[in-house]
């Protein structure tokens, strides 16, 4: 096994796009100290250099893998006309903290046990209620070919993306598709 030089690992970094900031922190060490290394200031130690060739094979790896490996369905929903008793007691079926809300096929919003609890601290009479009443706006939707690292940031931000092919929702990806693509 050849050991990379400083030159071989910055030009690596800068073909997969990774700042010196992301390279350090996927593979466990400080921004100066990769900066140090590529600017040939220190000779890294050969465990060093495994983590970074490790992050960036990793790295690889995540931006090869789709939504399309990865995705859910069918897609538990409900629809805006559905009462909200029959959501509720879909969310407590499946255990889910929250649910899309689909119609024809189209995502039109999504219901979550907060919108739920906070109708029921008004006092709102939830059985007479319909999931439009409650519902609130939809996850967002990416294609079939979307990078994993993509919906990765999307997660950051929201408890699922919905999977659209045609305008319509064929899937569904949640934090959990995402670690068990780790495995």
């Amino acid at each position: 096994m050849q050991v990379p030089t400083a030159e071989d690992l910055k030009q690596k970094r800068l073909e997969l796009g990774l700042t010196q900031s992301a390279l350090a922190k996927r593979a466990g060490v400080s921004q100066p100290l990769i900066a140090r290394i590529e600017n040939n200031g220190v000779d890294p130690r050969l465990s060093t250099v495994s983590k970074i060739v490790q992050a960036f094979d990793d790295f690889k790896k995540e931006k090869h893998i789709q939504v399309k490996d990865i995705i859910t369905h069918p897609v538990v929903h409900v629809k805006p006309t559905d009462t909200a008793d029959f959501a509720i007691n879909i969310m407590n079926e499946h255990g889910f903290s929250q649910l899309p809300v689909i119609e024809y096929g189209i995502p039109v919003g999504s219901l979550s046990e907060g919108s739920i609890v906070k109708a029921v601290s008004e006092k709102k009479q939830i059985s007479n209620m319909r999931v439009s009443d409650l519902m609130e706006e939809s996850f967002p939707t990416v294609p079939l070919t979307t990078p994993i690292l993509t919906v990765s940031h999307l997660l950051e931000r929201s408890p699922a993306v919905l999977v659209l092919e045609k305008g319509l929702v064929i899937g569904v990806v949640t934090k959990s598709n995402i670690i068990k693509s780790i495995e």
